[in-house]
């Protein structure tokens, strides 16, 4: 028997049953209201901890944040349900006693009658073997988890949705500016240069050469020139410029976490079991 100094160290506690397999954690501590030491444990047992399962501590025993219960993991999984918010009624551990098959309904706390037919589990149904068992309805097995769930259970998952949004990714605009650069263009142009000739006295010229004075002094002049360039500037349109947007279209994987229900079949190795997946 567990003492009332391993009080404390029960909560929390792994359990384990007699085929050494684990059953659960020790979630509520029950003491006996005579002499205070811990008899009742609920075991937190099921997909996630959901449901808690009562066991007597008459034969278990105590190392560390471990308790060994007298009895494997099929049949306190099996107890009968009964809530957990308050104390113990001398029925419900009575009832308890005689599913465990010890006391037979004779408790610490009260005397006690035993209201079933002795070899009988909660629900009148012959617990000796555990055997399946049909309920009228005709369903296989009956339900261990709570009263508000029916003869099967609901596996759920979840799916990404994916959509789209549009945000703003950047900007852009057009700008105009000057710059100056050096332009060479070739420009012919014309001048004027002094070129000396002299001709000979002939019949056709000495007119000319005898009109004045034999000897004289005399100034004659010619007036040069010549073309340089003249540069203007005028601004010419050269081309239109604007901005467009044109859809370009790409795809990009998105991955996320997403969780999923996974349902197990749990045996104690002794059942014919068949297994059936319907296709969906």
């Amino acid at each position: 028997m567990i003492g009332t100094e391993n009080v404390e160290s029960l909560n929390g506690a792994t359990v384990y049953g007699t085929d050494g397999d684990k059953i659960g954690t020790v979630g509520q501590v029950y003491v006996d209201a005579t002499d205070g030491h811990p008899s009742w444990v609920t075991v937190k047992t099921g997909l996630f901890g959901t449901s808690e399962s009562f066991v007597p501590l008459d034969a278990a025993t105590a190392e560390g944040d471990t308790i060994r219960v007298g009895f494997d993991k099929h049949m306190v999984k099996d107890a009968p349900r009964i809530d957990t918010d308050g104390a113990l009624s001398p029925e419900e551990e009575d009832q308890l006693y005689r599913y465990y098959g010890i006391g037979a309904g004779e408790t610490t706390t009260h005397s006690g009658t035993n209201d079933y037919a002795a070899g009988t589990d909660y629900t009148g149904t012959e617990f000796a073997g555990r055997t399946d068992t049909t309920s009228s309805a005709g369903t296989v097995g009956y339900d261990t988890s709570g009263p508000t769930t029916d003869s099967a259970m609901t596996r759920s998952e979840e799916h990404l949705n994916v959509g789209t949004e549009r945000v703003q990714t950047g900007r852009a605009r057009l700008r105009k500016y000057v710059v100056t650069e050096n332009q060479t263009v070739t420009v012919p142009v014309e001048r004027e240069e002094v070129r000396l000739e002299r001709e000979p006295i002939t019949d056709a010229n000495i007119g000319d050469a005898l009109d004045g004075p034999a000897i004289s002094e005399e100034e004659h002049e010619v007036i040069l020139s010549e073309e340089r360039p003249v540069v203007t500037k005028e601004a010419t349109p050269v081309e239109r410029v604007r901005l467009d947007k044109e859809v370009v279209t790409e795809n990009q994987a998105v991955s996320g976490e997403v969780r999923k229900e996974q349902i197990e079949l749990e045996d104690d190795g002794t059942t014919n079991t068949t297994r059936r997946t319907d296709r969906i």
